[in-house]
């Protein structure tokens, strides 16, 4: 059995899922942090892994609540190896000016300042283990480098995320604490369901993307999980081959 341990944030469905059953068939001892009881529930059943799985109702945004979580880790587990950063929401699709505080606030609070307060208790935990050390692995998004139409809360978070995990990844150098960043595009979960019926462009035009199975998530952020803490992939672009972002699409 592998002696790792894992703990993934919004770990009920879509990538936090797939994250949560590439490590739970690896071995790994997985801690599944979420809103959604019952659907962390299911991920633990198809990895057949209640053993090695602990499931915190987590609401990330909330200091008390992300506390709790890594206190419920430290005490099951004794330690933590990995955390992916992954509880996320996309939020309005509208013009800037048709977007009101309470929105922008409800994006800011659940992918930055849940990011953060979740690098931040992981980093206490990985800060006074021994051995020491353990690494950050943030769910970007292709969002965190080119923007869809029409999504500024969302893609402003995901730029923040990237300067949240370039500064984790130099700080965490004397703690033997690697930071990294995924940047996914276009995995095939609920969330872009909608792809099949056509996604705006930025030409104006509504276009139907193609997606990729999630379950390659999975199997990717389990191999930047398993380089040794010497190694560390800064930022990854996982996408859709033939989805538009390349040059001209």
């Amino acid at each position: 059995m592998n002696a790792k341990v894992a703990t993934v944030t919004g770990a009920g469905s879509g990538i936090g899922r797939e994250v949560a059953l590439a490590f739970l068939r690896h071995g790994y001892s997985v801690v599944l942090a979420g809103r959604r009881v019952a659907e962390m529930e299911q991920t633990v059943a198809m990895a057949d892994g209640s053993g090695r799985a602990l499931i915190v109702a987590t609401d990330v945004t909330q200091p008390a609540s992300v506390t709790n979580l890594f206190a419920r880790t430290k005490e099951k587990f004794g330690r933590l190896d990995v955390l992916f950063n992954n509880a996320g929401i996309i939020g309005p699709r509208a013009s800037i000016d048709e977007i009101t505080v309470e929105q922008w606030n409800e994006v800011v609070a659940v992918n930055l300042t849940g990011s953060f307060l979740c690098a931040q208790a992981a980093w206490r935990l990985m800060k006074e283990q021994n051995p020491q050390g353990g690494r950050i692995i943030n769910n970007g998004s292709i969002s965190a480098m080119t923007p869809r139409p029409f999504q500024a809360p969302y893609t402003s978070t995901k730029h923040a995320l990237t300067g949240l995990t370039k500064t984790l990844a130099l700080d965490g150098r004397p703690f033997n604490i690697a930071c990294s960043q995924i940047d996914i595009g276009n995995a095939a979960t609920p969330i872009t369901a909608r792809m099949a019926k056509g996604v705006p462009q930025a030409n104006g035009t509504t276009a139907i993307e193609p997606t990729m199975d999630v379950a390659e998530i999975g199997r990717t952020v389990l191999m930047m999980a398993e380089l040794p803490l010497e190694t560390n992939v800064l930022q990854m672009t996982i996408m859709a081959t033939n989805m538009p972002f390349v040059g001209r699409g």
